[in-house]
């Protein structure tokens, strides 16, 4: 009896492994699918405008949208800051390995087909490589992200509201269509209000365990850890308000400034309160449009709706997408380069032993002890 019921679990584990195995090559077809589809779409645009048009001004721009690109260190620097604070200061990292993290996070969700969540795990490996504990690392995560959406829904709104007093009819519809897609999301905002008393990673953790007979007990304890973790970070009210009115704040104006320099350069300018509308409202854009690798095409037609809401030519908004392009090659390309390597050193260190090895994962009665 004993043998035929670990035949039977063997079967469904094989079952199990086999599934997963055979979405995993559907996701990644999927993923390739939207970029190809992506890539078509931005070629078509710029083709329809005037090519020539819209590559005489990138050309014009030259070394000033190089410019424009590196600036792109500074939201960065102001988004390690503010993730650095929604961890205790006896776990925290310091800013330059934080700085160090979001670069590589955001090259990995911006660059690759890994629907804008691939960066996280990817910064929680590595977090765990430098021996943060395992709950506050996913609890930091968790929460940047959910405060990240809740502040580009917040800018978007300024957005929408600045083009219903600025702009013309065409303006005003598309912030009318603009002000639905935020309506749209805006549930998650609530959403993320309960999750925090809600427990879900230990409830789903649960569920799981039950469905695999018992295999993923070890995991209730942790998952019950990170959401302890995550409502920490909630009640530290006055953490949250500097993260969404300060350091988010400082960031997307930091990240406006790239828009305001290319359009500089491109011979359009602009006040840098326009800089912040297109940059509000192509954030919110791109975060909807997670499933397509790097935006492509979704991007683009973004920056041509909103730009000429605001009254820029069509060559010289397609220009300023290409030049958002140039700084995706010139940051975050390096970024899956040194992505690679920490990746690398992690392995290195943890084969041999050596003092950043992962941390001991907590098994639910407090943190592990080395």
């Amino acid at each position: 009896m004993a043998s035929r019921e670990s035949l039977g679990r063997r079967a469904r584990n094989q079952r199990r492994d086999g599934g997963a195995a055979r979405r995993d090559p559907a996701m990644k077809r999927l993923g390739r699918v939207a970029a190809l589809a992506g890539l078509l779409a931005a070629l078509w645009l710029v083709w329809r405008d005037d090519p020539g048009a819209v590559l005489a001004l990138m050309r014009a721009a030259g070394a000033g949208l190089v410019l424009a690109g590196l600036v792109h260190v500074l939201p960065m620097l102001a988004n390690a800051k503010d993730w650095q604070t929604l961890i205790l200061r006896s776990d925290r990292p310091g800013l330059a390995g934080m700085l160090h993290l979001v670069w590589m996070r955001e090259s990995v969700n911006s660059m690759l087909p890994v629907a804008r969540i691939g960066g996280e795990i990817v910064s929680f490996r590595l977090m765990r490589h430098r021996g943060v504990d395992a709950s506050t690392a996913a609890a930091s995560l968790v929460v940047d992200m959910q405060l990240t959406l809740i502040s580009q829904l917040l800018f978007a709104l300024v957005g929408i509201g600045f083009l219903l007093s600025h702009a013309a009819s065409g303006g005003a519809r598309l912030a009318g269509d603009l002000a639905w897609g935020v309506v749209a999301f805006a549930p998650l905002l609530l959403l993320f209000a309960l999750v925090q008393h809600a427990r879900p990673f230990e409830r789903i953790t649960r569920l799981l365990n039950r469905v695999t007979s018992g295999k993923l007990t070890s995991l209730v304890g942790r998952s019950a850890d990170i959401d302890e973790s995550i409502k920490r970070i909630w009640r530290r009210r006055a953490v949250v308000l500097r993260y969404l009115f300060l350091w988010q704040t400082l960031q997307n104006f930091a990240t406006s400034l790239e828009i305001w320099l290319a359009l500089r350069f491109l011979n359009a300018p602009v006040g840098l309160m326009e800089a912040f509308v297109i940059e509000s409202l192509i954030q919110m854009v791109s975060s909807a449009a997670f499933f397509v690798p790097a935006a492509l095409g979704v991007q683009e037609g973004a920056f041509l709706l909103i730009g000429r809401a605001l009254g820029l030519g069509p060559s010289t908004c397609l220009a300023l997408a290409g030049a958002r392009r140039i700084r995706d090659l010139l940051i975050f390309v390096p970024g899956l380069i040194a992505w690679q390597v920490a990746e690398s050193s992690a392995k290195a260190v943890g084969a041999g032993g050596g003092a950043h090895s992962p941390a001991p994962v907590p098994d639910g009665r407090g943190k592990g002890k080395p």
